[in-house]
């Protein structure tokens, strides 16, 4: 009998561990299957209600190092009849595999194309990495041919208690604005370069505030407003911030995790894109959201924008505060 039950493998990062929440209500809604899902413990308030997850279980920080074998060996040992879904691909989901009784599934990484493209810009790479998603990629680790990326969006499933606690303790003491539900903005990423330069955060902020627009920050940061009623920066926990974003008209943001977590609660997001590119799979797939982007022969410069880049950060420094304000003003 062919396994409904799979352990899910995906340990970091925010973005990448909130893709996985897509594939797997397909899943559940097209073949039944249920999921545990392997994760660190500070994602594992993503899948809170999700239908398709069974349990959440999370590695100690000394399963996570020399004592990873003797976890691989529990794990294997406790879901015997369960197979096995690899959506990471690092070493410690090969080990965990050797281990493994069951079926294993690992998804198309695509880490040799990416690297070669990343060298040679070569176009006949770029279609074939633009071709699939993360999402889609990693529903092609069970299944030969992906659905469009729209049907694998991700998914959080908040209750309504929680949007109201949004609104009632945090967007509550926000100024009222003439423009609908507020603009969220997350000026951070784990990688600076994947960001605006902070003084753009702070003109489009203050262009807001001239168009009637409220507004407000989230994510973790050294924080661009401190003390204003405005910045949640370090002040929400996963699920608040997830309740904050749906509260949102708008978010604005870099390639980041809070712009997969916006779409998954299905707030619009107008996310800017400077080192990494469509060809990494990243592109949110919300019918409402929109990528900008300036075509630059040196994009993408790496592959998780780590890269030093010798011509400050011209890639996203050519969008521009009114560029975002425009889109803003539209009906």
């Amino acid at each position: 009998m062919a396994s409904t039950h799979w352990l899910l493998f995906r340990l970091s990062s925010l973005g990448d561990v909130a893709l996985t929440s897509g594939p797997m209500r397909y899943w559940h809604e097209h073949l039944g299957w249920e999921f545990t899902v392997l994760t660190r413990e500070v994602f594992t308030p993503l899948f809170t209600r999700h239908p398709a997850v069974r349990e959440v279980i999370s590695p100690r920080e000394q399963d996570l190092g020399t004592g990873w074998p003797g976890f691989c060996r529990s794990l294997a040992a406790a879901y015997q009849s369960s197979g096995l879904m690899d959506l990471h691909g690092n070493w410690r989901a090969r080990l965990l595999s050797c281990f493994w009784r069951g079926p294993v599934r690992r998804y198309p990484k695509q880490g040799l194309k990416r690297r070669l493209f990343l060298l040679h810009k070569n176009p006949g790479l770029s279609a074939r990495l633009r071709a699939h998603s993360v999402p889609q990629r990693y529903l092609l680790a069970a299944q030969p041919v992906a659905p469009p990326p729209g049907e694998l969006r991700p998914a959080i499933y908040l209750q309504p208690e929680e949007r109201s606690l949004a609104k009632e303790k945090l967007l509550a003491a926000l100024p009222a604005g003439r423009g609908g539900a507020p603009v969220a903005l997350h000026p951070y990423a784990a990688h600076p370069l994947k960001t605006w330069p902070p003084d753009y955060w702070r003109t489009l902020a203050e262009k807001l505030d001239a168009i009637g627009r409220t507004w407000f920050v989230v994510g973790r940061g050294p924080g661009l407003f401190p003390g204003e009623a405005h910045d949640f920066s370090n002040r929400t926990d996963l699920r608040e911030l997830c309740a904050l974003l749906a509260e949102a008209g708008v978010l604005v943001s870099g390639d980041s995790g809070p712009m997969h977590l916006a779409t998954a609660v299905d707030t619009p997001v107008i996310a800017l894109f400077g080192p990494t590119t469509a060809e990494w799979g990243f592109f949110p797939t919300g019918t409402r959201d929109l990528t900008l982007e300036k075509e630059l022969p040196c994009r993408p410069c790496s592959a998780h924008g780590r890269a030093r880049c010798p011509r400050n950060g011209l890639c996203l420094r050519s969008i521009t505060p009114e560029e975002i304000t425009e889109l803003l003003e539209k009906p």
